[in-house]
């Protein structure tokens, strides 16, 4: 069973998504999707259900936590038909070798702290993640950001840093918070936040959108194509997982300091809409640092002094170089822990202070105006042609009167959207470079700049 499933699709280029029915006839709903592989609880290993999901080339992954009895798990994923297991939790990898050695592909959803980024497994991922969207103030109105525009909750910074350690699939596979319902435009958001990043997020429904789904209510139906064309506007675009970030400000991070947090200094960036590439320290080299005009070292009394000696060529060669006060240390970080700390945030207002200062209003790719609701990922080669802008906004309405002014000269810039025919906008020569402007913005959108 398993070699025919390997010949439709190969393990990392599974599309996830957690499936509460073992009714094969609910396959209906997902082979109108790109989702190709389904997380099964227990309650969910049938045969029958497995079997006519192999028949359509979807791959099932059965769902163990920490504390399930793993006694003669091989043979119960056999006799269920499942493709493998998906092992969410902090799980010991001792116990899942007896998997391994049946050759049955077991997914590692584990603590972030936990991942394994050496490029082994072909797919990689966490099940901790932040529910992506505007995060509320408990009177109902949009908290604040240290920027001043609405606070967004979002994964993408963690993801980037992660993107920029392994060439593995990853995936996150945080679930919506519980007792609450969500309009299809928060799942759209999801996964565009894990798209913009290079990494897929695990597809999970609300517990009364996913009984109304299966039950084909109308308005659920509505929401679940949706979901779809967002899913299929990435998945149509695969490509763009394997481009580099492109920005002329490096951020010199490892995952001692930071690189596996949201909200970290990687958001912080990110959140003034400035191009910015992260560079493991453990990956530091000329090379990284090329096409880079800025660069901020993070943890500075961590690096070696051949690190140490390609940070200074990189200031010999006119780049500018920020480094973290002396004596500073990131927090350490929780094996529990995926956002900062309130104390910790204002440890790193010294930090954050002293990046928005050096970058001010230097355009290092791309400068976005009106914004406020939305994040942006830059990606293309360092010569800067072509690019890829990808947007994502947060908001629950569209976003309107967008400017966006490019670094260079650029011939040609397309403009593409989830179900919506792709068209060219006009550009105009502005101080930086290219101009132009996007008269609306709905959820998720891509710029494709040539």
């Amino acid at each position: 069973m398993l070699l025919a499933f390997l010949a439709v699709a190969s393990i990392a280029d599974w599309v996830p998504a957690r499936w509460s029915s073992a009714d094969p006839a609910s396959l209906d709903l997902v082979k109108s999707t790109r989702v190709n592989c389904l997380l099964l609880e227990q309650s969910s290993w049938k045969p029958e259900f497995s079997e006519a999901a192999e028949k359509a080339g979807i791959a099932t992954l059965g769902v163990i936590r920490p504390g399930a009895d793993v006694k003669d798990l091989a043979a119960r994923v056999r006799a269920a038909r499942l493709t493998g297991v998906v092992a969410e939790g902090d799980l010991d990898p001792a116990l899942l070798a007896p998997l391994r050695d049946s050759r049955i592909p077991v997914v590692m959803l584990g603590p972030r702290t936990k991942m394994k980024f050496d490029g082994a497994d072909p797919v990689i991922g966490t099940h901790q993640g932040v529910w992506a969207g505007i995060n509320e103030a408990e009177e109902g109105s949009a908290k604040a950001a240290p920027s001043g525009g609405p606070w967004i909750d979002t994964n993408a910074g963690f993801l980037r840093f992660a993107r920029s350690l392994t060439g593995s699939a990853i995936w996150i596979a945080n679930v919506p918070p519980k007792g609450k319902v969500f309009p299809a435009a928060r799942y759209m958001q999801a996964i565009g936040d894990a798209a913009m990043s290079g990494a897929r997020w695990v597809i999970a429904l609300d517990a009364d959108l996913d009984k109304r789904l299966q039950a084909r209510e109308e308005k659920a139906l509505t929401a679940w194509k949706q979901i779809a064309a967002v899913l299929d506007f990435y998945e149509s675009h695969a490509d763009w997982r394997k481009l580099p970030t492109y920005g002329k400000l490096a951020l010199v991070q490892e995952v001692d300091s930071g690189g596996l947090i949201s909200g970290g200094v990687l958001d912080m960036i990110s959140v003034k809409h400035t191009p910015v590439k992260p560079v493991p320290g453990r990956k530091l080299a000329p090379s990284e640092m090329e096409g880079a005009k800025m660069a901020v070292n993070v943890d500075p009394a961590a690096m070696t002094d051949a690190q140490q000696e390609i940070l200074r060529g990189f200031t010999r060669g006119g780049g500018t170089l920020l480094t973290a006060p002396p004596g500073w240390k990131f927090p350490p970080q929780r094996a529990d822990q995926i956002t900062l700390d309130r104390g910790d945030i204002e440890k790193l207002d010294a930090i954050w202070k002293d990046i928005n200062s050096m970058t001010g209003r230097h355009n290092l790719g791309a400068r976005l105006f009106n914004v406020s609701s939305m994040l942006s990922n830059l990606l293309g080669p360092a010569s800067g042609k072509p690019l890829v802008l990808l947007l994502v906004n947060y908001s629950d309405y569209a976003v309107e009167n967008v400017t966006v002014h490019l670094l260079g000269k650029y011939a040609k810039v397309r403009f593409l959207e989830p179900g919506a025919k792709e068209r060219v906008l006009a550009t105009y020569e502005q101080e930086d470079g290219t101009g132009l402007d996007i008269d609306k913005v709905s959820t998720v959108a891509a710029l494709i700049i040539e």
